[in-house]
């Protein structure tokens, strides 16, 4: 394959996926934009209220017959997913990266973490299993079986648009019921591969739709009766206050996971040499658009460990190539769009006159590699000198931004990082267990990672969160998301 080969030729039309065919929207067309090229690569129709409520309608109708399909048949149609999306797995990563920005080491990791979860999910025959118990009284023998509950929504984010769409799916459908898929109508190449392939797979008709669009399609879903539930990741904004409050209101079960300021704390005793590696992946992987993004480092010591690890920092950053992330030489890719960029640098000019000190000024990308326009690229940026009650130290700036904090004592740095609204995924970078179990029995976060930068549960464990970072119960992914896609039945019985 050619180093920057691109899957996506042309500009098509992306149409929506219901019922088992391929529909054309009647919606209004908008450019699905490469950043790096900043060209436009495809066209993503704003699906109309009428399209959601045929997708939600055909997802209603194939449901019965779904779910009284045997587990193992419904996981076969799984097993051949799996197997499609690993023969395609340099297209679908190269998609990711053409469509979003990230860099294809990034992409293909992204398309390993998905295809975990599908693997994951053709464990329902195990993973779906009750429990019983004979004689809890006299002749009287009691049991709970776990049954799904028709149509799920899944909205999708543009930071990670293939993945995180199946993080919820694969168990959704696996468990016996129908899903309909709403993308970001900035990334909707993704998922309209994976519908592609799971039309290939066989899955029947109606059990697994997708539909483009925006606010229209996302208000169909939470209004729509026939509804059960609705899996978010997005801002802490909008899964706040619509995903969780209209869901409340009209009785459906919700997973919200939204924004984040997670902190790295930096130890004293920490291994440097292996520590700044992980650092530069967390703050500037992905270009910092990710929940799980490092965003203000915690250098915990006296000033001689301070300032010297903190030159090793900003020395390491200083060096990140950017440019399109089909060079595999690319180390940072471009933020999804020039608004987004814009949104950066505003935060960058608030820290500024805050009194931050600016170390690593990123806002010109000087280490740019290639004829590509500027318009979505920055440079890593580093801030010192920054105190805790800052815009820059509260807010989710979702770029690559690091904001350096100094702290007296580990008991400091917690206290530091409690103090936001989030609490999502903190880590902590040390060699004393004594100081990672204080860290992690302290710590207000859903993950935690001991010299971990990015704390992304394995697709067997839940997706966690706290605070401002999650609104619900139960989460996506593994066990917690087979309780979700199922409700608990208890039978007592008795024969006389």
């Amino acid at each position: 394959m050619a180093l920057l080969e691109e899957p996506i030729k042309g500009v098509p039309v992306v149409k929506n996926y219901i019922a088992g065919e391929w529909v054309e929207s009647k919606g209004e067309l908008k450019d699905v934009v490469n950043p790096a090229k900043n060209e436009a690569i495809a066209k993503v129709p704003i699906s109309t209220r009428e399209e959601i409520d045929a997708a939600v309608e055909a997802a209603q109708q194939a449901f019965p017959d779904w779910r009284r399909t045997t587990p193992l048949a419904r996981v076969r149609c799984l097993f051949r997913l799996k197997e499609l999306l690993e023969e395609q797995f340099e297209d679908c990563s190269r998609i990711q990266t053409q469509e979003h920005g990230k860099t294809i080491d990034e992409s293909r990791g992204e398309s390993r973490r998905g295809i975990e979860n599908v693997e994951v999910a053709t464990g329902i025959p195990s993973l779906m299993m009750g429990y019983n118990l004979e004689d809890i009284a006299s002749g009287i023998d009691e049991y709970l079986i776990r049954q799904p509950l028709g149509v799920f929504g899944v909205i999708g984010p543009f930071n990670f648009p293939f993945m995180i769409p199946l993080w919820s799916a694969p168990y959704a459908v696996a468990t016996g019921n129908t899903v309909v898929i709403k993308p970001s109508s900035e990334v909707p190449l993704s998922q309209r591969k994976i519908a592609e392939l799971v039309d290939e797979a066989g899955f029947p008709p109606g059990v697994y739709n997708l539909v483009n669009g925006g606010r229209t399609v996302v208000n169909g879903m939470l209004e729509h009766p026939d509804i059960k539930g609705i899996t978010f990741v997005g801002s802490t904004p909008t899964g706040r206050d619509v995903i969780y409050k209209k869901c409340g209101e009209t009785g459906k079960r919700v997973i919200a996971q939204c924004g984040a300021k997670n902190y790295m704390v930096i130890m004293p005793d920490c291994n440097v040499q292996r520590t700044i590696p992980a650092l530069m992946t967390s703050f500037f992987g992905n270009t910092g658009q990710r929940c799980l993004s490092g965003t203000v480092l915690c250098v915990v010591g006296d000033d001689a460990f301070c300032n010297r690890f903190l030159n090793d920092v900003v020395d390491t950053a200083s060096k990140i190539k950017v440019g399109y992330g089909l060079d595999e030489s690319i180390q940072m890719g471009p933020v999804r769009d020039a608004k987004k960029k814009a949104e950066i640098l505003g935060y960058i000019e608030d820290g500024i006159k805050a009194g931050a000190k600016l170390r690593l000024d990123g806002r010109k990308p000087t280490n740019l590699v290639g004829d590509y326009p500027e318009t979505c690229f920055l440079n890593p940026t580093i801030f010192e000198n920054v105190t805790p009650d800052m815009r820059i130290a509260q807010e989710e700036i979702f770029g690559p931004v690091m904001s350096v904090i100094r702290a007296k004592n580990l008991d400091e740095a917690i206290d530091m990082a409690n103090s936001t609204s989030f609490g999502n995924g903190h880590a902590i970078f040390t060699s004393s267990g004594k100081a990672a179990r204080q860290f992690q029995y302290n710590i207000i976060s859903g993950n935690v990672g001991i010299n971990i930068g990015i704390v992304a549960p394995m697709a067997f464990f839940p997706f966690s969160g706290m605070k401002d970072s999650f609104f619900g119960v139960l989460h996506t992914q593994g066990q917690e998301a087979v309780r979700f896609f199922t409700e608990s039945k208890v039978v007592i019985q008795r024969w006389l």
